[in-house]
């Protein structure tokens, strides 16, 4: 078999060098996100399958394991999507630290959808408070104020690759005897001050969806450095498994009902099936090698984009840019406009949409505003006026690895025609 797997790979590795050489490098069409893997995700994903293990197995651990170190924590646990990270990090938390229901978690107003729908589903109730519009994070000052004596969980999202002011936020925490969860689901590789984020808190999240820095086409993990939050997690995500702290190699389970059960079939909570199978995690493990080189190049992106911005747009656009000690992955290319501006954010959209630049509004724009949060469990704190206007005011354009020098600068070219075509 291995003679086989040896044969096939020159053909795989010549297929991807004929697709990267047709492709079309006019330059004028920007897509919001495009997977970057080559015939080395292929070939490990080809040899998984012709080993015959499929399931969650070898694959998944050497994938966990590399992530743990890449991150800087003691564990990952992989699970199918980020939202079922978020949910089982949530539900890991509730137990390890004797959580009741209807607690309280602090989260950005301006994120995406799965960082509060877990947190409802878990029986807890999310607290929105206000964003920073430079970073586009959670205001540690909005989220120590909104702090109540059922708040119990702390749980800042790094917006779009930013890292956010976790030194300040973990202050916070500890001061009120807060756990703290970092949504790190736009933010692989990104660091504050050396240190990656997902490690400040007692548990990350990442999210390995098809148009994020690192992809495994679906797929997330759980960061933790604590044991039992890690055992917690690997239980939920596992029909409830049984996962005995005290002894991981004993063969049978006895307690005042069950006498020498298999303790493969004991079940001491309820959990999902959330696992991750060894095709997916064959992606992840050659994806995260390739993950620093893949941000380079968005952060090379950026960096001109944000050149035209400061310049040629008679300060009406700008964009994130990160301030000393923040490594800002930039999972998209956000651009706000100024109150000053004279056109609409849509008027600028459809003017992108209509020469092939894909765009997007900042996910969900105001969580509480969207029609399935309205009525859900949840409290705002304040008028939330930043989150509102970038709910109002911001698209995100795309800078991954498929965007070329060429694609910049058609970019470059039509925000300026755009502006000067309104002034």
């Amino acid at each position: 078999m291995d003679k086989c797997i040896a044969a096939i790979f020159p053909l795989v590795k010549e297929y991807y060098d004929r697709q990267a050489a047709q492709v079309d490098d006019a330059g004028n069409e920007v897509r919001l996100s495009a997977p970057a893997f080559d015939e080395h995700e292929a070939m490990r994903a080809i040899s998984t399958i012709l080993g015959g293990w499929i399931s969650q197995g070898k694959n998944v651990r050497e994938f966990e394991e590399s992530a743990a170190r890449y991150f800087g924590t003691g564990s990952g646990i992989a699970v199918n999507s980020g939202s079922s990270a978020n949910l089982i990090a949530l539900l890991a938390l509730k137990e390890h630290k004797g959580i009741e229901d209807g607690a309280e978690v602090i989260v950005p107003a301006a994120t995406f959808a799965t960082v509060s729908m877990p947190v409802i589903q878990a029986g807890l109730v999310p607290v929105y408070v206000d964003v920073d519009l430079d970073s586009l994070n959670i205001s540690p000052d909005a989220a120590e104020a909104a702090i109540s004596e059922r708040t119990k969980i702390l749980m800042p999202v790094h917006t779009l690759g930013y890292p956010a002011e976790m030194d300040q936020l973990m202050a916070i925490a500890a001061k009120h005897d807060l756990a703290v969860l970092e949504d790190c689901c736009e933010a692989h590789g990104s660091a504050l001050n050396g240190q990656k984020v997902s490690s400040f808190g007692d548990v990350g999240t990442y999210s390995f969806f098809v148009a994020h820095n690192m992809t495994t086409g679906e797929g997330g993990m759980v960061m933790t450095s604590n044991a039992d939050i890690d055992r917690l997690c690997r239980s939920y995500r596992e029909f409830g498994r049984y996962k005995g702290a005290e002894n991981e190699t004993a063969r049978y389970y006895s307690d005042d009902v069950l006498t020498d059960y298999d303790v493969r079939y004991v079940f001491d909570r309820l959990g999902y099936n959330l696992r991750m199978t060894d095709v997916t995690a064959a992606f992840g493990i050659e994806q995260l090698k390739k993950l620093d080189g893949m941000n380079d190049m968005r952060r090379a992106n950026a960096a001109e984009l944000i050149s035209v911005l400061n310049s040629k747009t008679k300060g009406y656009l700008s964009s994130t840019e990160a301030a000393p000690g923040h490594h800002h992955t930039y999972y998209t290319f956000p651009i706000l406009l100024h109150e000053s501006a004279p056109f609409t954010r849509r008027q600028f959209a459809e003017y992108l949409e209509a020469r092939n630049i894909e765009t997007r509004p900042l996910f969900a724009g105001c969580l509480p505003d969207q029609p399935a949060f309205r009525n859900a469990p949840g409290r705002n704190v304040g008028e939330l006026p930043c989150a509102r206007y970038l709910r109002d005011n911001l698209i995100f354009i795309g800078i991954h690895p498929g965007v070329t020098k060429k694609n910049i600068g058609y970019l470059s070219d039509v925000i300026v025609e755009f502006i000067s075509s309104h002034t």
